[in-house]
């Protein structure tokens, strides 16, 4: 192979190379604010079901509808479902930093 070949066969994979990194940027800062938001709010959904299962862990209940497999086995679903719904109406702020944190990391190109 000459070096004129040679030079060109690089020069193509170059452009082909910043072409893929130019079209993997352009995607993630379309998806950035969306990604980081939903990143932030299952974070801090996590973490409030975990700060939330003690609280009904061991807890009896009695009555027409209450107690059983079945309550004790739905129960996970209903403290999800409640920290999902205190982190969508703002949370205790975890969600703001971890989304202020990767933006930072995304400015840097870490992520």
């Amino acid at each position: 192979m000459d070096s004129s070949a040679l030079l060109t066969l690089q020069t193509a994979q170059s452009q082909a190379a910043t072409a893929q990194q130019s079209q993997a940027t352009a995607a993630m800062t379309g998806k950035t604010g969306k990604s980081n938001a939903k990143l932030g709010l299952d974070f801090e959904t996590m973490c409030l079901t975990n700060l939330l299962s003690p609280m009904f862990e061991g807890l009896q209940t009695d009555g027409p509808f209450g107690g059983g497999h079945a309550e004790e086995t739905m129960r996970s679903f209903y403290v999800g479902a409640m920290a999902g719904q205190m982190a969508k109406r703002g949370g205790i702020g975890i969600s703001d930093m971890m989304q202020s944190q990767l933006l930072k990391l995304q400015e840097k190109g870490v992520a």
